[in-house]
C-alpha cells in the first residue's frame, strides 16, 4: 500500500523527468473506419513505372515487415538498400513465431468476419489502439493469407483440402491459419525467398551483418541510415529518398525475454534520438506459455506457443506448497483457475489476463516445479479425447522442443509454464500512413505501435508484419515520394553525412575508452532484473520511481565502469552488446517513466492502485483516452536542461467497437 511521502516521491520524480506537450493531431477524416484504409488507398499519389527507378528506399531488417516491404518495393521497381545484421535474412526473429497467423477470411462457419475481428482486436487491446488500424489489419489480412499460400508458405489443410484453422486467445472463432508449431519459420522463408528473388534482378542491395547505428536527417526528412559493418568494423553511410525501420520489438531490455539474444531497440531508439516519437513504450506483453526460468544463470527464455492453449488445460494444485507429482494430484484437489474465472473463454483468455492469473496463482505459493515459479499446462484429457497421434499431429515439435529444453515428457506428464517479457505493443509513433513523426522515416513491423493496443491478441503479430510490409508500406511510401521527384537526392560525401559518420564512431570509441570492470552482459542482467521486479507483470507507483532511480545509478555506473574487450575495427560482439545495452539502459527509463506517468491499469500495464473488486483492469476513459508519443527532450542527463521527456498525445477514437469493460467470463 502506498504511503502519501511515497506517492509524493513518486510525483515529484515524474515531475522532474517529463512535461507534457501538446496534441497530435488525429486522422483527419470524415470517413468511418471501416473505409478508411480504401478511402486513403484511392487518394495516395503515385509514382509512375518509369519514374520509380529514380527512387531510393533503405530498409533496415528482414523479419516479415522488411522482407516483404524490400521485395514489394522491389518488384514495382523502386531501388532498395536492405539492412539485416543477420547472415541471411531469412534468420530474421519473425522465424521464432509458433502458433499461427490470422485472417478474417471466415472460411469456417462460425460466424466470424471482418466486423467481429476488428471488435476481437479492439478489445482485446483494452481500447488503447487506433479503431482505424485495427480496420485495415482485417481488412488486408483476406490478402495475405491468400499471397503467402501463393508465394509457398505451407499452410496446414483440412482433410479436403482446404487451409485448416485453429483457435487462439481472446477470441472464440476460429481464424488462425498454420503451419504446425513453426508458422513463423514458414512464412519468413517465403519472405526471405521473395526478397531474393528481388536481389538476383539487382533490383535490391542486400546487405548482411550490418547493424545500422544513426538515422541521417537534412532538411527536417530521413534520408539515410549510418551503418556498422559487423565483420571489417567499418561504418559508413548509405542515402535514400526514405528510409523503413522495420527492426522488431524491445522485449529484451528485460533480458530474460523470449525473443532471440540478438534482437534489440537500437535502430528504433536511435532513430527517436533524431527526432522521432516513441508511443506507449511501457505497454509489453508477457506470454503465459513460456518455460519458466530454471537457473540463476540462464540467459533468455523459451516460448511455448499459445496454440497449445487450445487443447491443453492449465492448472495448479488447490493447496499451496503441494509437492507431490503433478500425475498424483486427484482432480478434485487441481484448480483450473482460468476455467473457473473465465468460463466463456477458459483457457484461451487473452495473454494479459492469463499472465497476471498465473502471476498471483505462483505468488500464492500454488506454483509447480523445482523452483515453485509455474503451473501446469496438462495435455492428458486432450490425448484421451483425441488420441496421442492427433496431439502429435498438431502440436508434435513444439512437444519435442519441450522435452529438448526440460527433459520432460509432455504426453506423459503436463507442462510447466510461466510468463516470460515477449512482444512489444509500443513502438515509433507513426501517423496511417506509418510515417514517424521524422518526414520520410517509416515503421513496420513490431517496431511500430498502432495495432495492438496494451495487449496484443495472439496470432495478430505476424499478420500485422505481413500487412505493414506487402499491403501498406507500398501504398504509402510511394505517397511520400511522388512530390520528391526531380529533387536532388542527398550525396554520401555531403558535409551532414560526413558529421553523422564521425559522431558513430565517436560513440563506439566512447564505450571502448570506458575501460571499466564489468562486461555489457552483467549490467543487461543486472536491468533485466530490476524491471522483471519494478515494471513485469504488475506495476505500482512507488514500484517503478524505485525503479527508475535504480535504471538511473545502473546507467551512471555502465558509464564510469563499462569494460570492452577488443578494438572496433573488426568483429567484435561484446562492442555489439555494449552500444545495445547503453541503448536498453536508456528504453527502459522511458519505459518505467511512461508506466508512472500513465495513472490507470490497461492491458498489460496492469497498476496495482487500479484494479477492480475482482481484481481486473480498470481503466480511465475519461482521463487515459490516448496514446502516449514521447520526445526526448535533451542528450543530456535528467535535470541539467530541465525535463529529460516530453509527453505528446493522440486522441483516440471509437466508433465501431464503443469502449466497454472487458469481460471474458
Amino acid at each position: 500500500m502506498m504511503t502519501a511521502s511515497s506517492t509524493t516521491q513518486a510525483q515529484a520524480l515524474l515531475d522532474e523527468l517529463r512535461t507534457v506537450g501538446s496534441d497530435l493531431p488525429g486522422l483527419g477524416s470524415d470517413v468511418p473506419p471501416s473505409q478508411m484504409w480504401a478511402d486513403r488507398r484511392l487518394h495516395y499519389r503515385m509514382v509512375g513505372p518509369l519514374n520509380r527507378r529514380k527512387f531510393t528506399v533503405v530498409v533496415v531488417g528482414t523479419g516479415l515487415a522488411g522482407a516483404g516491404a524490400a521485395a514489394a518495393l522491389g518488384e514495382l521497381g523502386y531501388n532498395v538498400e536492405s539492412f539485416t545484421f543477420h547472415d541471411a535474412p531469412r534468420r530474421a526473429h519473425s522465424v521464432a513465431a509458433q502458433g499461427g497467423i490470422n485472417a478474417a477470411r471466415a472460411r469456417t462457419v462460425d460466424n466470424d468476419s471482418i466486423a467481429r475481428f476488428v471488435k476481437d482486436t479492439v478489445k482485446g487491446g483494452d481500447f488503447r489502439g487506433r479503431e482505424a488500424d485495427a480496420w485495415r489489419l482485417a481488412e488486408e489480412s483476406i490478402r495475405v493469407i491468400d499471397h503467402m499460400n501463393a508465394i509457398g508458405a505451407p499452410f496446414a489443410r483440412e482433410y479436403g483440402g482446404g487451409l485448416a484453422t485453429r483457435s487462439f486467445g481472446g477470441v472464440q472463432v476460429s481464424r488462425t491459419y498454420y503451419t504446425r508449431g513453426q508458422t513463423g519459420q514458414q512464412l519468413q522463408v517465403a519472405a526471405a525467398q521473395a526478397l531474393l528473388r528481388q536481389v538476383s534482378t539487382k533490383q535490391v542491395n542486400l546487405h548482411t551483418r550490418t547493424e545500422m547505428l544513426d538515422l541521417i536527417v537534412v532538411e527536417g526528412r530521413a534520408q539515410g541510415i549510418v551503418v556498422r559493418d559487423l565483420v571489417t568494423g567499418k561504418i559508413s553511410a548509405v542515402t535514400g529518398d526514405a528510409v523503413v525501420l522495420a527492426t522488431g520489438g524491445y522485449g529484451n531490455v528485460y533480458y530474460r525475454s523470449t525473443l532471440a539474444k540478438n534482437s534489440n531497440v537500437t535502430a528504433a531508439f536511435r532513430a527517436h534520438r533524431r527526432g522521432a516519437l516513441f508511443a506507449n513504450p511501457c505497454f509489453i506483453q508477457f506470454h503465459p506459455t513460456a518455460l519458466p526460468v530454471s537457473s540463476e544463470w540462464q540467459s533468455k527464455t523459451t516460448l511455448m506457443s499459445e496454440s497449445l492453449r487450445n487443447d491443453g488445460r492449465i492448472w495448479v494444485p488447490v493447496k499451496a506448497g503441494d509437492g507431490r507429482p503433478p500425475n498424483e494430484i486427484p482432480e478434485d484437489e487441481r484448480d483450473y483457475y482460468l476455467e473457473r474465472r473465465y468460463p466463456a473463454f477458459g483457457n484461451l483468455t487473452p495473454r494479459d489476463v492469463a499472465s497476471r492469473a498465473a502471476r498471483t496463482e505462483i505468488d500464492a505459493g500454488r506454483g509447480v516445479g523445482p523452483l515453485k515459479n509455474s503451473v501446469y499446462l496438462d495435455f492428458r484429457d486432450a490425448i484421451e479425447r483425441l488420441g496421442r497421434k492427433v496431439i502429435a499431429e498438431r502440436y508434435g515439435n513444439l512437444f519435442e522442443m519441450y522435452s529438448d529444453a526440460t527433459g520432460e515428457d509432455p504426453y506423459e506428464e503436463p507442462m510447466r509454464i510461466a510468463p516470460g517479457a515477449h512482444f512489444a505493443m509500443g513502438g515509433l509513433w507513426s501517423d496511417y500512413d506509418m510515417m514517424t513523426s521524422i518526414p520520410g522515416l517509416f515503421v513496420g513491423g513490431e517496431a511500430g505501435w498502432g495495432y495492438h493496443g496494451a495487449n496484443r491478441l495472439g496470432a495478430n503479430s505476424l499478420l500485422s508484419a505481413c500487412v505493414d510490409g506487402w499491403f501498406t508500406l507500398p501504398y504509402s511510401v510511394p505517397n511520400y515520394l511522388a512530390p520528391l521527384l526531380g529533387k536532388p537526392k542527398l550525396s554520401p560525401n555531403d558535409d551532414v553525412v560526413r558529421t553523422a559518420v564521425a559522431e558513430a564512431e565517436a560513440g563506439v570509441q566512447a564505450l571502448i575508452d570506458i575501460g571499466g570492470t564489468q562486461g555489457p552482459e552483467r549490467f543487461h542482467r543486472r536491468l533485466g532484473d530490476l524491471l522483471y521486479e519494478k515494471c513485469g507483470v504488475t506495476r505500482s507507483a512507488e514500484g517503478l520511481a524505485e525503479g527508475l532511480e535504480g535504471i538511473r545509478a545502473l546507467r551512471e555506473e555502465f558509464w564510469t565502469d563499462l569494460r570492452v574487450q577488443g578494438r572496433p575495427d573488426g568483429f567484435n560482439q561484446e562492442l555489439e552488446r555494449a552500444g545495445r545495452v547503453a541503448d536498453y539502459l536508456d528504453m527502459a527509463e522511458l519505459m518505467c517513466l511512461d508506466a508512472l506517468d500513465r495513472d490507470e491499469s490497461a492491458g498489460a500495464h496492469f497498476r496495482e492502485e487500479h484494479q477492480t473488486e475482482g481484481g481486473e483492469a480498470q481503466r480511465d476513459d475519461e482521463h487515459w483516452l490516448f496514446a502516449s508519443a514521447w520526445e526526448r527532450a535533451d542528450s543530456g542527463e535528467t535535470g541539467e536542461t530541465g525535463p529529460r521527456y516530453i509527453r505528446h498525445q493522440e486522441p483516440l477514437e471509437f466508433h465501431s467497437v464503443p469502449p466497454e469493460t472487458r469481460d471474458y467470463r
